[in-house]
């Protein structure tokens, strides 16, 4: 299936401060931007077809993909001032590079991108700035099998703070943490069918508008997942990620599971 990928918006609660135009997908993870790992999340289940909706610094994701280096994240052999390539990331990649403007909503972006879906019933959609663990596969299958227009995938809320209850007199009668409590967060994964285009007006947003609207008419799905999962609104929780990946703890990676158990099958064979 398609993937499309909103990587527009300002993200200015990363810019710390700085002036630099450079979108949130493009903050660093390891040696690799937070988009590339999202992006071989998707194609490590298969999906290689990419639509980026561009909008602020949309040349800094141009450029990247355009002067990608594969030796970055790859094995490689140098020989005789050539390289050859043990692996690559990106060789059976399509991309579409769509500018989507600077302050369209996402709902809008999606709408713009809409004749790149050349009709496909399914596509797939992410904001292209949340990591996760989840069963891709298993999200999508049972979407298939409901009558619905969209699925989101939903996570408990990942605030630390704590809600209090209030009884008379400002006696309090109980403290909750916020993730214990029986909600659940938008996790920024979707799939798609092309009902929910009926249901996102010009210059609207694809959850307020159109899941919303699918919602109230019994046609949104939710895919629970209580794994692994991260967003990146802010520089510490950038941070964090990229730690994490420096020292190893990198669940949202299922690509690198893999590939460590058919290294460890060639060994033993």
């Amino acid at each position: 299936m398609k993937v499309v990928l909103f990587c527009g918006g300002y993200g200015m609660r990363m810019r710390n401060g700085s002036a630099d135009d450079v979108p949130k997908p493009m903050a660093m993870v390891g040696p690799r931007p937070l988009i590339w790992h999202v992006m071989r999340y998707y194609a490590h289940f298969g999906h290689t077809e990419f639509i980026l909706c561009l909008g602020y610094g949309a040349h800094h994701i141009k450029d990247f993909f355009l002067n990608y280096e594969e030796t970055t994240s790859n094995d490689f052999v140098l020989r005789g001032g050539r390289t050859e390539l043990l692996s690559t990331d990106i060789a059976s990649w399509t991309i579409t590079f769509v500018q989507t403007g600077i302050e369209s909503p996402i709902g809008e972006r999606l709408r713009r991108v809409r004749p790149y879906l050349d009709g496909d019933e399914m596509f797939l959609a992410n904001y292209a700035d949340v990591l996760t663990d989840a069963p891709l596969p298993e999200m999508i299958d049972r979407f298939s099998r409901r009558d619905a227009g969209a699925s989101m995938m939903v996570v408990p809320p990942q605030s630390s703070f704590h809600c209090v209850e209030l009884g008379e007199d400002g006696l309090v009668g109980g403290i909750t943490p916020v993730s214990e409590l029986p909600l659940w967060e938008n996790g920024g994964y979707f799939v798609l069918r092309q009902e929910v285009f009926d249901h996102i007006p010009e210059g609207g947003d694809l959850v307020a508008d159109g899941c919303a609207q699918l919602a109230k008419r019994g046609r949104l799905v939710a895919h629970q997942h209580r794994g692994f999962w991260k967003p990146t609104d802010t520089v510490k929780e950038r941070a964090a990620l990229d730690e994490a990946y420096t020292r190893g703890e990198r669940p949202w990676a299922v690509w690198e599971q893999d590939d460590a158990g058919r290294r460890a099958a060639v060994r033993t064979a």
